[in-house]
């Protein structure tokens, strides 16, 4: 059996109501289902099963009798009225070429994939890398092409680079690259007269951190405000810690809090993570730990211990 004719199935089905019967299911086009319903006129569409319900104990022999004599025909009929509809108005376009069918080559884009898959019969074809798509789905490709043509040019390498040039000039761009920096730096602030104990799992503004020194430097109003506005000064002044993140292990074995956090603890900037926060932190750490070994194993490198 041709891929073709894979693309309409027949099963034999127990509707639930005593009534024996098939299910068929094939791509929706008005003339491929004005010929099935003249073949079977008892046949009646089921949303429940998302296709067309054939009553009978022979149904589903009747059902492939019917597809090896007139699929073909089918077919062959759905493309001669692709192809006519195509002649009267074209797709012209970089990203389409026309050979036994339509192929459509685009630079990749999720947009275009969903748009593509969501017209009947088309396929990927890995060893010519497009997208075939049948005379017979002219018609809904003519209907998904706008979307798919203006994705394929926004995907265009001219055009990221653009898009890149342009978010990197932004404001937006710089205050992201300064905050990163700053988390590059492995500090953060903490009241002078509320220093966290050192080598502890706890809950920040920032993730779970463990605290390894306290410097004792003073933080800087500007930086405070700028990189760590939920981090209450009060009446102390604020000094540097210096951080690191918690391994999978430290994480299960951290204690929670009975209660969440108020005020007072947020507005220091530290206190004890509770159980929903620990576990959501544990399962991140584990899916880094596993990226990391994975990446070591690749790269030849023995697990460390």
């Amino acid at each position: 059996m041709t891929d073709e004719a894979l693309k309409f199935t027949a099963t034999q089905q127990d509707v639930g109501d005593g009534a024996p019967g098939a299910t068929a299911a094939f791509p929706y086009d008005r003339m491929t289902v004005e010929r099935f319903r003249k073949a079977f006129p008892r046949a009646r569409w089921r949303d429940d099963f998302g296709a067309w319900f054939v009553p009978g104990t022979r149904a589903e022999q009747r059902l492939t009798k019917w597809m090896s004599r007139e699929w073909s025909g089918v077919l062959a009929y759905a493309d001669q009225r692709g192809r006519d509809a195509f002649a009267f108005e074209p797709i012209a376009s970089p990203y389409l070429e026309v050979a036994d069918g339509f192929l459509v080559r685009t630079p990749y884009s999720r947009t275009v994939v969903a748009e593509l898959r969501a017209v009947p019969w088309a396929r990927w074809d890995p060893g010519l890398k497009v997208w075939r798509v049948p005379f017979r789905s002219f018609e809904q490709l003519h209907k998904h092409w706008p979307a798919i043509e203006a994705a394929a040019r926004l995907a265009e390498p001219a055009e990221r680079r653009k898009r890149d040039e342009s978010r990197k000039a932004s404001p937006e761009q710089a205050d992201r690259r300064s905050e990163a920096a700053e988390r590059r730096r492995h500090r953060y602030p903490v009241p002078e007269d509320a220093i966290p104990p050192l080598g502890r799992v706890l809950m920040t503004h920032a993730g779970c951190l463990v605290f390894e020194t306290v410097t004792g430097e003073l933080v800087e109003p500007e930086t405070a405000a700028r990189f760590y506005p939920k981090v209450s000064t009060g009446p102390a002044a604020l000094v540097w810690t210096t951080w690191r993140r918690p391994s999978h292990a430290e994480l299960v074995q951290a204690w929670p809090a009975r209660t969440s956090p108020g005020q007072a603890d947020r507005g220091r900037g530290w206190w004890q993570p509770t159980i929903e926060v620990l576990r959501e932190e544990r399962r991140r750490a584990a899916s880094l730990e596993r990226a990391l070994a994975t990446r070591r194993a690749g790269r030849g490198i023995l697990p460390q211990g």
